[in-house]
């Protein structure tokens, strides 16, 4: 058995696992009320982890798992690998310019060059996308391995042993640790929390072993194996590395903002768990009507977190009659004596449900936009 395609060619499974994430992406990412939320549809504050904190790493595992799938034919047969590296780097040079493109847009009407944020989601996903791609391209599977268990080491070594300049001794608070210090000094414009950037410069390395990861599940899909049998590897192989990053996370605490190398096995643990369900599901069971939505989103994942992103302003700070959409969303329903926090959640899933509009009609029309 082998994995369902639909008539493009594309395998639904990861469609589906990367327009359900994209979906719960948006849907964290837009409440209702930003006052107003359900703490698992929250960002862990510091230490520790919510199902929110797994959308991220699982987004990034998909890239390194289309990696494989995308790029596996065009490596066999290119004559010359130039024109493959051009097709790579301008891609991730127009997925980061996007990204900066939206933090620019989140800054009108009052546009300050030096209060631009250059780090950002798109923008640590060119960069994973870009490395992890030419990784693909010219490391064996051995050399991926060792390259990304060094870098996930060396991280931790850095992050919990050298001192932090300016205060003496290692830290590991939130704006005081090394990740910190090296963005205060290197990045240039604003950073996200003002000190500090959950998207900056060292977090990003450990980022690229999550896309390594799902490189790793690429080459696996792409085998000789059966499908049952994948599913099962697949599998097992999460559960050991969510096993060995609640380990490590004794003594290096799991941590989206610092991108911890605990953080990194543990998400990418439960990421390959959940593409090895999805792929159950969906190749083994043959459940692909109930997936579709999921399909619809992640067959233009980048273009509909992009789209999502242009018209939040539209329903979230649009003056009508003395408040935004949203407002007058929550302020009529809870006034009905709705939960605040559910009020919030309904409208954020409103939101979803109305990007998933322009989705479903590229989707129809066979539109399948790579940025």
């Amino acid at each position: 058995m082998t994995a369902v395609e639909n008539s493009s060619g594309r395998f639904i499974s990861l469609d589906a696992f990367r327009g359900f994430t994209i979906a719960a992406m948006i849907l964290v990412n837009f409440p209702g009320n930003g006052e107003h939320v359900f703490p698992p549809l929250e960002h862990a504050r510091w230490n520790g982890w919510t199902p929110t904190d797994l959308i991220f790493p699982f987004f990034l595992f998909i890239v390194g798992v289309s990696i494989v799938l995308s790029l596996t034919k065009r490596k066999q047969h290119a004559g010359s690998m130039a024109p493959l590296h051009r097709k790579i780097i301008w891609r991730a040079v127009k997925i980061f310019a996007v990204g900066l493109i939206l933090n620019a847009l989140a800054l009108i009407p009052e546009f300050h060059l030096s209060e631009l944020r250059i780090t950002g989601v798109l923008q640590r996903i060119a960069i994973v996308y870009l490395v992890c791609s030419f990784l693909f391209l010219h490391a064996s599977l051995r050399w991926q391995v060792i390259i990304g268990a060094a870098v996930l080491l060396l991280y931790w070594l850095a992050m919990m042993f050298i001192p932090v300049p300016g205060v003496g001794i290692p830290m590991f608070e939130p704006g005081v640790n090394l990740a910190a210090w090296v963005d205060n000094k290197l990045l240039p414009g604003a950073m996200w929390q003002g000190t500090w950037d959950p998207e900056g410069i060292l977090s990003t390395f450990p980022a690229v072993v999550t896309g390594i990861t799902g490189v790793l599940a690429g080459v696996l899909l792409k085998s000789d194996h059966t499908q049952e049998r994948k599913i099962i590897l697949l599998f097992s192989a999460g559960f050991c590395a969510i096993i060995l990053g609640r380990i490590w996370g004794w003594f290096f605490p799991i941590n989206k903002n610092l991108w911890t190398s605990s953080f990194v096995l543990f998400t990418s643990g439960l990421a390959a768990m959940t593409l090895a369900v999805t792929m159950f599901v969906v190749d083994v069971l043959g459940h692909v009507r109930f997936v579709k939505p999921g399909v619809i989103f992640g067959s233009n994942a980048i273009t509909v977190y992009v789209l999502a992103g242009i018209l939040s302003p539209l329903f979230y700070e649009l003056n009508i009659r003395g408040a935004s959409l949203n407002m007058h969303f929550f302020r009529l329903f809870t006034g009905a004596g709705i939960h605040p926090q559910l009020v919030s959640a309904l409208y954020a899933f409103l939101y979803v449900c109305i990007i998933y509009v322009p989705a479903w009609l590229l989707y129809r029309r066979r539109i399948f936009i790579k940025l």
